[in-house]
């Protein structure tokens, strides 16, 4: 998720209920002094809702009347958007304009929204009913899909040891939201030797079922591959990596180590795939196994 900020990337968080997905977003918000703005995403959730309403306002004194515009919660610098599979593709699609554009429009006015921003959206695996599956648009904006498994023994013993106690941590800022707009610049400097790029580009192409690049399962168990924004995810989380490990630069490796949570939610498995229990998972592990390495360039 650090990565995603300082990459300046949103995410899609997948896990079953009572991981603390929304709790460890709360808590992110906290020490990096951002504002956070939850939204409760249910079936009968309108847009507006999301990005807000123009009201008439009559002042008492005078009888005049104005349009005003009420932001909705959307203003923030963190957005949680949690059960974003609850609400339709029409409220989904309420999103897709600031998580690109950086700004919403209403009533005809476009409203810039306050740098940084992120939306940090949460669904739940295994709910299916009463759902809405995320249209390839709206999973395509979100530059990770971070899925949280259940802890190991060890760790589930500290969580239940120190959340059952009266001690409770104290929270102190680390970042400014103008420190993360440095850092997304910062970021975006760190070095991609021409090897390293070729390696993500040749990544999302061979996810492609119709490329030539294909191998053979790909055209076996995929029915919709990762886009031209797969790739700049990938350089941009290897840069963040980089950085986060105290290096000025990108390397294969901090490739391979963010391909699957920049394409799992991009490469889409076909009938043949659920039928021999294959996820798009499996599909990336054995695409890293394939994909060649470019020669470095002297």
């Amino acid at each position: 998720m650090l990565m995603a900020f300082f990459a300046g990337g949103h995410c899609l968080l997948e896990g079953v209920p009572g991981l603390a997905k929304t709790l460890t977003i709360k808590t992110l918000a906290q020490i990096l002094n951002l504002q956070f703005k939850r939204i409760q995403f249910t079936p009968d959730l309108m847009p507006a809702d999301i990005t807000g309403t123009d009201v008439l306002e009559e002042e008492r004194s005078t009888g005049h009347r104005e349009i005003r515009f009420i932001q909705g919660p959307i203003f923030a610098n963190i957005l949680l958007a949690d059960e974003i599979n609850r609400t339709p593709p029409k409220t989904q699609a309420a999103l897709l304009e600031a998580m690109q554009e950086y700004h919403v429009t209403a009533g005809g006015t476009m409203y810039n929204l306050e740098q940084p921003f992120f939306v940090l959206a949460t669904q739940n695996p295994i709910e299916q009913e009463g759902t809405y599956p995320l249209p390839e648009a709206q999973l395509d904006r979100f530059m990770f899909k971070i899925v949280i498994d259940y802890p190991s023994e060890e760790e589930e013993v500290t969580i239940v040891s120190s959340t059952t106690s009266v001690d409770e941590p104290e929270l102190e800022t680390v970042l400014t939201g103008e420190d993360i707009i440095t850092l997304n610049q910062i970021v975006r400097r760190v070095s991609a030797a021409d090897n390293v790029v070729r390696y993500a580009v040749r990544l999302a192409r061979a996810t492609r079922p119709k490329s030539k690049d294909a191998p053979d399962f790909i055209q076996q168990w995929v029915r919709w591959g990762a886009g031209p924004r797969a790739g700049q995810y990938l350089i941009l989380g290897a840069k963040a990596r980089g950085i986060l490990r105290g290096r000025v630069n990108a390397s294969i490796e901090d490739v391979k180590s963010v391909a699957h949570a920049v394409l799992r939610h991009r490469v889409l498995t076909n009938f043949h795939a659920e039928a021999e229990g294959v996820d798009s998972d499996v599909v990336i592990t054995r695409l890293l196994d394939t994909v060649q390495e470019p020669a470095v360039r002297m």
